[in-house]
């Protein structure tokens, strides 16, 4: 059990003792593969955590990028939180419903424009639930809060930015995609992608990471893992995946065991997979 840290994670328990607290804001974050079958909003206004808001990824993101979900303006970022009355001195509560899967990719959102105070729940909905802890499906009533940012440029990187990293070696790349993905063993669910992965990245599939509950594992645990696939702390980690989201589960657990430099490539293999002039290893 991962002790309670309202910058990275916190419990069910921790999220219950708070849940009336006036400057929490809970978010639910929930989203899905298309394989998945199932919508976060649709599911969010069936049933969520009193008081939550719906954080949809695919919306708070910029629209005229041809990839999926990339990260908003700084505009759109401070716009849609104001009009959701989420501002400065709020304590941001973030969860989905799978457990711990797109809940990370808000988190590390909120991290890169610069809020600190927000953590993930550990579990996520289907722990909260398991633990007869209340839900509704009433809407919260908004009101606009300001809030201000400041864009964090050293928690992500752009296609040219991996591009030399993959060259130079000067950064360890690590791909949150499951071994047979990585491997380009499989088709990637995204047509039109080529199969494989960055030359010289590391596989760690963020599932690993993960306990049966959908818990995160503990700091020790994590950094156990860590040495057992090879990776080189003492270097920058930058993440990747499929489009920027799974990514995001790795910089929460590096957070967690405590190292810093690591950032999150945004386009992800989304993006390196089309460009034919990259290259991709298999195997």
């Amino acid at each position: 059990m991962l002790s309670d840290n309202p910058q990275t994670l916190v419990s069910t328990s921790w999220l219950l003792k708070h849940l009336k607290d006036p400057d929490l804001r809970i978010l639910d974050g929930s989203w899905y593969l298309p394989k998945m079958n199932r919508n976060g909003f649709e599911e969010y206004n069936q049933k969520h955590i009193p008081g939550a808001r719906f954080f949809d990824i695919d919306e708070i993101s910029d629209s005229n990028n041809e990839l999926p979900h990339m990260v908003p303006s700084a505009q759109k970022f401070i716009s849609r939180m104001k009009s959701m009355g989420i501002g400065d001195g709020h304590q941001i509560v973030v969860y989905d419903g799978q457990g711990i899967f797109s809940s990370a990719r808000v988190w590390w959102m909120f991290k890169l424009f610069g809020k600190n105070n927000v953590a993930v729940l550990d579990g996520g909905l289907p722990k909260w639930i398991s633990e007869n802890n209340p839900t509704d499906n009433i809407n919260p009533i908004l009101r606009e809060r300001h809030i201000t940012v400041q864009y964090q440029a050293s928690l992500i990187r752009d296609v040219t930015q991996v591009a030399a990293c993959s060259k130079l070696s000067t950064a360890t790349i690590l791909d949150a995609r499951s071994i047979s993905r990585f491997k380009g063993e499989e088709d990637e669910p995204r047509p039109g992608l080529r199969s494989g992965h960055i030359p010289g990245s590391k596989n760690l599939h963020y599932e690993i990471l993960l306990n049966r509950d959908g818990t995160m594992k503990s700091q020790n645990l994590i950094r156990e893992i860590l040495t057992d696939h090879g990776i080189d702390t003492t270097k920058a980690i930058i993440t990747t995946c499929g489009s920027g989201v799974t990514a995001a589960i790795l910089n929460l657990a590096l957070e967690i065991a405590g190292y810093k430099n690591h950032s999150l490539y945004d386009g992800s293999w989304s993006e390196w997979g089309m460009y034919k002039d990259l290259k991709v290893d298999k195997g």
